[in-house]
């Protein structure tokens, strides 16, 4: 292993931009360790990326295209519940077509439209909550305002109550903590699946106007789901759909805060928050690096960069927004650049279906919040805020803001 993977990746995620960078520098493609010492192929370049995401020589799928994972010598890796689900984001070919096609009918234009009023009901029910809070103290606007509007949208979606999100909840963010050990990955592969079974269990004992219903419907009516992708695309749904929308909001909400003569722009009508939000994926993407892909072939990147058949691969989404080659001033947060460009939401047949009820949620929530606090102010710098241990998920443990500024002491 050392002799072929002389770059282990941080997983800490403390500064993966930085670390983007490093090995952006090594060539199209730089061969890293992982935890659980798996040898994975990180790419960082734009180009590179674009071309590989829509390249039908890489597949989604463990299950048919990673030896290691088939003959069962990857059971105790740490990131094992990524790749073991059996869902469209786990799919490849023939099956991610016909998953794609039956979960791609809750995702239409008109469908997404729909659920503004409802992004706004939960908008207003949190930003009430905290308006409690005392004049110029610290409010945690990740858990207070980030986390639970994508994630109560999503569970409304898939017939969750709070309380089972509540649950869910903890098993997701250890899903996410790229630190954890192989015993806590083995008791997330386990909870996750405890979740959905209890979830499916109820909805077939009481079906809902709901995704999981519908979903339900498809797998014991036309038997166009495996009992395996159904449990694992609900999850997938929950997941994928909070989790990213969460950190879009937080780094939205974290770079407007940082510049505040951006803002303003927004608030004057010069820009508007599409700009905002495109600048955010560009520069901040959600999603990091959300492992992995498997090489079908043998893939000749050039520069004496080969991936043999059957290698892990995993896309930088962060890093490849700030590749130089695309954007020069790449690390350069400007909501006024003409070229956003990005890959954020993937590209090619495993584009993010739900990109649009991402940045639905992202307007309408971040429009609300900057409208009902006109003051809001980060409560440290912004180099303070502690990302994530991480490096799948681009985002912060907290948010501490102040709503309003702080009561003079003489007030008091």
């Amino acid at each position: 292993m050392e002799a072929r993977c002389p770059y282990v990746l941080d997983v800490t995620g403390k500064d993966i931009h930085a670390q983007a960078h490093e090995l952006r520098a090594k060539g199209p493609a730089t061969l890293i360790e992982l935890p659980g010492g798996v040898a994975a192929w990180m790419v960082n370049g734009y180009s590179v990326a674009k071309m590989m995401l829509n390249d039908p020589r890489i597949s989604k799928s463990a299950h048919e295209h990673w030896p290691a994972f088939r003959n069962g010598s990857m059971n105790n890796w740490e990131l094992i519940s990524w790749v073991a689900m059996n869902n469209i984001s786990t799919s490849h070919g023939d099956d991610h077509k016909r998953l794609r096609k039956l979960i791609g009918k809750a995702f239409t234009p008109r469908r997404v439209a729909l659920l503004k009023p409802k992004i706004v009901e939960l908008a207003t029910r949190l930003l009430d909550a905290v308006e409690a809070t005392p004049p110029g103290e610290v409010v945690d606007l990740k858990q207070a305002f980030c986390y639970p509007l994508p994630s109560l949208l999503v569970a409304d979606l898939i017939g969750m109550d709070e309380a089972a999100l509540a649950e869910t909840a903890v098993v997701i963010n250890l899903m996410v903590d790229t630190t954890a050990t192989p015993e806590q990955a083995a008791a997330v592969f386990a909870g996750w699946r405890d979740a959905m079974h209890t979830l499916i269990a109820s909805k077939r004992a009481n079906p809902g106007e709901d995704m999981t219903s519908d979903l339900i419907a498809a797998r014991d009516d036309d038997d166009k789901l495996i009992e395996a992708e159904l449990t694992d695309t609900i999850f997938a749904i929950l997941g994928a759909g909070s989790e990213t929308t969460i950190n879009f909001l937080d780094k939205s909400i974290t770079a407007l805060l940082s510049h505040p003569d951006q803002l303003e722009r927004i608030r004057n009508g010069e820009s508007s928050w599409d700009d905002l939000m495109e600048e955010v994926l560009r520069a901040e993407a959600p999603l990091a690096a959300l492992p992995l892909r498997f090489a079908i072939k043998d893939i000749d990147l050039g520069e004496g960069v080969y991936i043999t058949k059957g290698e892990p691969i995993l896309i930088n989404y962060t890093g490849v927004g700030r590749d130089p080659e695309l954007h020069p001033d790449g690390d350069v947060f400007d909501i006024t650049r003409e070229d956003k460009e990005h890959l954020a939401f993937g590209f090619g047949p495993h584009y993010c279906l739900g990109a649009a009820i991402a940045r639905l949620i992202a307007e309408v929530g971040l429009s609300m919040l900057f409208e009902r606090y006109p003051d809001l102010s980060l409560a440290v710098p912004a180099d303070d805020l502690e990302p994530m241990p991480t490096f799948i998920m681009n985002g912060h443990k907290a948010l501490p803001v102040r709503l309003t500024a702080p009561v003079p002491a003489a007030a008091v």
